[in-house]
C-alpha cells in the first residue's frame, strides 16, 4: 500500500552570526534530510538576514529559510529531530499546506475587472454673497479728525 505525498513548508531561523558558507551548509543538510528520508524538494527560499521581534537565546538577528517540499510523516518527523539537535536552529515550523491554497496559489492571476471612466460633471456654481451692510449709516459716521 503506497501514501501519496503531501506537499509541506517549512520555515526555520538559523542564527544569523554563523558565516555565510555555514550558513548554506545548514540549509544544504536540511535538504538532505529531507531527500535522504524520500521526500522531494520543490523550493527552498532564502528570506536572509532580519531581525527578530523578540531576542531568542539572547540573538536580535535571525536568517530565515523557508522550505516546500512533498513527503510523507517519518520525514516530518526525522526533519524535526533534525531541527532539535542543530543548535545553529533558533526556531522551526512545518505545517501541511492546503491543496485549495496551492491551487489558487498556481491559478493564473484572474484579469481585473474594467472600469469604466466617469464623464466629469461641472461643479455648481458657487452660493452668492450676502449683501454686505455698511458699518456706519451717514449719521453715525464717526468725527473726521
Amino acid at each position: 500500500m503506497s501514501i501519496s505525498k503531501r506537499l509541506y513548508e517549512t520555515t526555520c531561523i538559523i542564527n544569523a552570526s554563523l558565516e555565510d558558507s555555514q550558513i548554506e551548509a545548514t540549509i544544504a543538510h536540511l535538504s538532505e534530510v529531507i531527500i535522504r528520508n524520500g521526500g522531494e524538494l520543490v523550493a527552498t527560499n532564502r528570506w536572509g538576514r532580519k531581525r527578530l521581534a523578540y531576542p531568542i537565546e539572547k540573538k536580535n538577528n535571525g536568517f530565515y529559510v523557508n522550505m516546500e517540499f512533498l513527503a510523507n510523516g517519518p520525514v516530518i518527523k526525522q526533519l524535526d529531530r533534525t531541527y532539535t539537535l542543530d543548535e545553529n536552529i533558533l526556531r522551526f515550523l512545518t505545517v501541511q499546506l492546503d491543496t485549495k491554497a496551492v491551487a489558487t496559489r498556481q491559478a493564473p492571476p484572474a484579469p481585473a475587472p474594467r472600469v469604466e471612466q466617469a464623464t466629469p460633471v461641472a461643479a455648481p456654481p458657487p452660493p452668492p454673497e450676502p449683501a454686505k451692510e455698511p458699518l456706519f449709516a451717514d449719521d453715525d459716521a464717526p468725527p473726521a479728525a
